[in-house]
Order: C-alpha cells, then sequence, then structure tokens
C-alpha cells in the first residue's frame, strides 16, 4: 500500500551528524532552511552502544531553534526522564518499543505533558507488534539503521517496512505520522515516501554533503516533489 502524494513529506536534520562545536550556529543555519523538524538523538550507552547527547544540550538548542524539536529517546528506562526533555525543550517525545514493557502508560505520559507521542521500531521488531498501540501515537519511528551509530548504510526491507506500518495505521484509523531514520539519501527517499513516509531523518547526507546543509536540503526538498508530483 503507498500514501496519495497529498502533501510534502517533512524533513528532519539529525543533530548527531551536526558540527557540534558550533551548535548556535547550526540550529540557526537550520532555522533559515528547508527543515521542518530538527531530530534530536539521545543515546544512554545503554539501550544502544553510543553516548551522544542530554538535556543540557537540548536546552541550549532550544534557545535557538525556529523549528520543533524532534527527540528521540534511545535509552533505557525513558519513563524516567520524559518530564525533564519536555522541560529542556522535546515538541516529540519518541521511545523504543524495545525499551518499554509498559508501553502505553509511556505513551499516555507523553501526551499527558503536551508533547507529541512516537514509538520507534528497531529494524528487527514488525510493525504488527503496534497493532493495540496504534491509534494512540502521533509518530511512528522506523529505524533502517541499526540505532546506536550515524553514518550507517540504509537497510533495503525497510521500504516494506513503511508500508507494513502505513497498512497498519490505515485498518486501525490512526493518523500517526510514519518517520524513517537512517542512511536517507536523494538514493531513497522518494521510494520512502511512495511507500508511505511522512517525515525523513537525514544526518550524514545533509552535514557532510559538499553542497552544504542548506543546499542539501533544498536538493532533497526538490528532488522529493519532482518525485511525487508535490
Amino acid at each position: 500500500m503507498t500514501q496519495p502524494a497529498c502533501r510534502a513529506p517533512l524533513l528532519a536534520p539529525s543533530f548527531l551528524a551536526a558540527d557540534l562545536a558550533n551548535l548556535q550556529a547550526e540550529t540557526e543555519m537550520l532555522g533559515r532552511s528547508a527543515a521542518d523538524w530538527l531530530h534530536f538523538d539521545v543515546m544512554d550507552g545503554r539501550f544502544v552502544p553510543n553516548i551522544s547527547f542530554g538535556l543540557p544540550v537540548l536546552q541550549a538548542v532550544k534557545k535557538y531553534a525556529r523549528q520543533p524539536l524532534d527527540v528521540h529517546l534511545m535509552i533505557a528506562e525513558p519513563q524516567h526522564y520524559l518530564e525533564a526533555f519536555r522541560d529542556a525543550g522535546a515538541d516529540i517525545i519518541t521511545v523504543h518499543y524495545e525499551a518499554c514493557p509498559h508501553l502505553h502508560r509511556v505513551v499516555q505520559q507523553i501526551k499527558d505533558l503536551g508533547c507529541r507521542a512516537g514509538v520507534a521500531l528497531n529494524p528487527h521488531t514488525p510493525a504488527a507488534l503496534l497493532a493495540d498501540i496504534a491509534a494512540d501515537l502521533d509518530v511512528v519511528l522506523v529505524m533502517s539503521v541499526n540505532p546506536g551509530f550515524g553514518g550507517q548504510a540504509f537497510i533495503p526491507s525497510t521500504l516494506q517496512k513503511v508500508a507494513a506500518v502505513r497498512k497498519l495505521l490505515h485498518e486501525s484509523g490512526s493518523a500517526a505520522l510514519i518517520e524513517v531514520d537512517g542512511g536517507v539519501s536523494l538514493a531513497n527517499a522518494a521510494a520512502l515516501v511512495a511507500a508511505g513516509a511522512d517525515v525523513l531523518v537525514a544526518g550524514n547526507f545533509v552535514f557532510s554533503h559538499p553542497d552544504g546543509p542548506l543546499q542539501t536540503l533544498a536538493n532533497l526538498r526538490a528532488h522529493l516533489a519532482a518525485n511525487q508530483g508535490i
């Protein structure tokens, strides 16, 4: 099942690939870009084998951000930190299915805090496991790499998984957006949108491209418009 090309997909550059020594400048630059959300990956060294950044950095970025902050918690026991991330500036908070044995409760916590609630699925986690929670979600984040590190190669089977999530959301009557994170580039962006993706997270592709982030995001926007009739 594919989604109609009725609206432009949202672009969410990932701070994981930004110049971390110049986050104010990077945030202000993205405020002038084609980005719709700013994606903020939090890693704890427990749920994933890496440590990135946390609350103080998010709070600092919030001062200069013009777009909503899309906070992806790749951490164990995220329920203990939800209010702190909301207070630090998160607009969207996404937790991992695999990290939440009481997922419904965590989703409700996020909503009660006034944030949009997302659930992320690792590459090995079937879309069908969201059937009982789909109607409560604002975002389903499909990991197209194994979480923990930037710059990994896109997993091709993600296209089928996005389509499966789209079908599940349709059948459950959910209005949740489908977000894809990992290895997104011009090589797969249009196919992901055709499969049902609404939000594309891009890190290394945006920040390491020789054209620079502003032009790369503009090129990605134009590419999607040309390929989706947007």
